[in-house]
Order: C-alpha cells, then structure tokens, then sequence
C-alpha cells in the first residue's frame, strides 16, 4: 500500500520501494485487500480493518465502473485515471474472495452485502449461455479456466464463512465444468484456453497447460471435497503426478510455466507462485493421510525460500527466473503476496494440526 493515496501499488523495486510510476490493476487492490484479511485470521496482523476501508474507499472513488456500479475497471493510470476500463470476471473473483475473508475474519457484514451484489452482476451482466461466466464485457472470443478457478475458490471460500449452501451449489456449477471441458481425460491435464463453446483451442499452434495450475486445482479439490463429499480423488492423483512429470525443470526442481500435454516446454520461464502451488498442493494431500506429501511439501519450501525468497530487501521476493535460473526481473509484483500468503497459512495450519513446531 501507499499511503498517498491509500491504494495498493502494482510492484516494488529492487529496493524495496514501491513503484509509483506504473499502471495498477484493481484486482492487485482486491488481493491485498484478502491478503489482509487472510492475516489477521491467521493472528499475524492487528488492525487490517482500517487499511481495508482506506482500500475499498481509494477503488470506489477511482475505479468504480462509470456504467456498472457493482463491478470496477480493469486497470488506472499511475494518477488514478482509467487506463482500461473494461471489466473482467478474473478480477472480479478476487473481489468475491476478499469479501469472502473480511466478513470471516473481521466480522464485516457490508462485505458479504457487496459479495451477494457482484454475484448479482455477474450472474446479469457475465454469465455464459453456454456455462460458467465469460471472461469480460463483451464478445467473447477466446475462454479461459482461470478466472473460473478462482469462482471455485471464491464461492468455497463464501460457504466457509457464511455457511450457506447456495455458495456451495456455485462451487458446484465451477465443479462441472472442470469435469466436462476444463480436465483433459485422455492426456489428464488441465486445459486452459477455450473457444465460446468451450472446444479447446491452441494458442500459437499449441495446446498450452500451466503446472501451477494443475496444482492449484489439486488444493481446491481436496477442499471442495470436504464440503460436497464429492469423489475427486482420481483428478487429484492425476493432476498432481502429471503437473511434476510434465512441468518440472530437471536441473532445479522449480516449475515451467507453460508445457503442451505432452511435455514440451512452451514458456522456460519458471515463476514464483507455482512453486506456492506445489506447496499447497502437497500439504491438502498430506492432510488427507498420505504422508509422503510431508515431506515432499518440505522440498518444494526450501526450493522456494532458496531461488525466490533470498534477497536483500526484507519482505521482497523474486517473481520469476529464465531457463538457466536467473533472475528476469527484479522488480517484486505485489499480486504475488496472494499465493505467498496462502502457502505460508496453509503450511502453519498444517504444522498446527500436527503439532509440528
């Protein structure tokens, strides 16, 4: 955050000052807004409440939709202008999920008032005739599962704090299509790109599938489970052996972060947040009584804090590496403290549960 302005800036520097001269997306705004929150419930932060309100008053005055009340922009200028004002369910997810959080840990019952109001917009003004929600405000070309993972893990996260099963029927609607388009049976992999009638489609000649992906849908499974007792545990198995054996760098263990489903390595850039995935993933599979996970949950945490989590700014990291591991750039995006956080929650709740010091 800034405290300028009160909003949340889109990066630091090397340095570890904040960068005031890029653009910011307010889905970065919506994810420290959870981060906060996601803090406070794990006892690491007091007073969260008032650099929430500071946040959601900096968007409401800057980044409201000029049309659509419930829902914001895209993207401001590093003044504060609308840079990109179309509006994008990816973002909005992120939204849905910090209302989520604030009402769950803070008690904030405005939050959950304005979680029902963009489920309201979403379902008027986004939902797909074909299912699920499209990916923006206009004619839908290309369709993407991610903006639908992280509904899955909105509304999952709204029915743990709420305790109501109309969030859990939503994480139900996400569920099936994950089943019937997003999951690839024959190579067990998740697809990512879609036409509008969700065929998957190529992007430059090539069927493209994300490791952390894969194991981001291995931890929200494993929780979708625990509340819908629905069996999942041939997608987990499946996504969890397939992200390692297509996505891992021999050379460093770290992750890829674009392979085709049979194995050729797309993008050899291997970025911070898969590994947080890994993490994740390894500790809902050890939590479910499979205890080789422990250890291999143990593994991925020190390759983390090793490449990305060394460096000599305190509370920095680095985001992503090339091929050889070294360092793109220097600059620490602030969306990454979202996955940084969970792993580092989901890590500490396991320890707790087991009594692990």
């Amino acid at each position: 955050m800034h405290q300028g302005n009160q909003g949340a800036v889109e990066r630091l520097s090397f340095d570890g000052s904040a960068d005031l001269k890029s653009d910011k997306r307010t889905r970065v705004t919506a994810r420290q807004m959870f981060v906060l929150a996601y803090a406070t419930q794990m006892d690491w932060l007091s007073g969260a409440g008032n650099l929430i309100t500071g946040l959601e008053a900096y968007l409401d005055a800057s980044a409201r939709h000029p049309e659509f009340s419930q829902g914001y922009v895209h993207r401001l200028e590093a003044n504060n202008s609308i840079a990109e004002g179309r509006q994008d369910t990816y973002d909005l997810a992120f939204f849905l999920l910090a209302y989520a959080w604030r009402f769950r840990a803070l008690g904030d019952k405005q939050a959950l008032q304005r979680a029902e109001l963009l489920m309201r917009h979403l379902d008027h003004n986004f939902k797909g005739d074909r299912g699920g929600w499209e990916d923006k405000q206009t004619e839908v070309i290309i369709r993407r599962q991610n903006p639908h993972m992280h509904l899955f893990e909105a509304f999952i996260a709204l029915y743990e704090a709420t305790g109501s099963s109309k969030w859990l029927a939503r994480a139900g609607e996400v569920f099936n299509l994950f089943e019937t388009r997003f999951y690839d049976d024959n190579n067990e992999v998740l697809l990512e790109y879609f036409d509008a009638h969700w065929n998957p489609i190529t992007i430059n000649g090539h069927y493209l599938v994300e490791p952390g992906h894969m194991l981001e849908w291995v931890w929200l499974l494993c929780r979708y489970n625990e509340y819908a007792n629905t069996p999942v545990v041939r997608y987990t198995e499946a996504l969890y052996e397939r992200a390692l054996e297509l996505g891992t760098d021999p050379n460093s263990g770290l992750l890829w972060d674009q392979v085709s489903p049979e194995g050729q390595v797309i993008t050899a850039s291997k970025r911070c947040w898969p590994m947080t995935e890994l993490i994740k993933a390894n500790i809902a599979l050890a939590g479910e009584g499979h205890s080789r996970y422990e250890s291999r949950a143990a593994e991925a945490i020190e390759l983390l804090l090793h490449h990305y989590l060394k460096v000599p700014t305190p509370g920095s990291y680095i985001d992503r590496l090339d091929a050889q591991n070294k360092v793109i750039d220097h600059s620490a995006p602030a969306s990454t403290l979202y996955h940084l956080a969970l792993a580092a929650g989901e890590s500490a709740l396991y320890c707790r549960s087991q009594e692990i010091d």
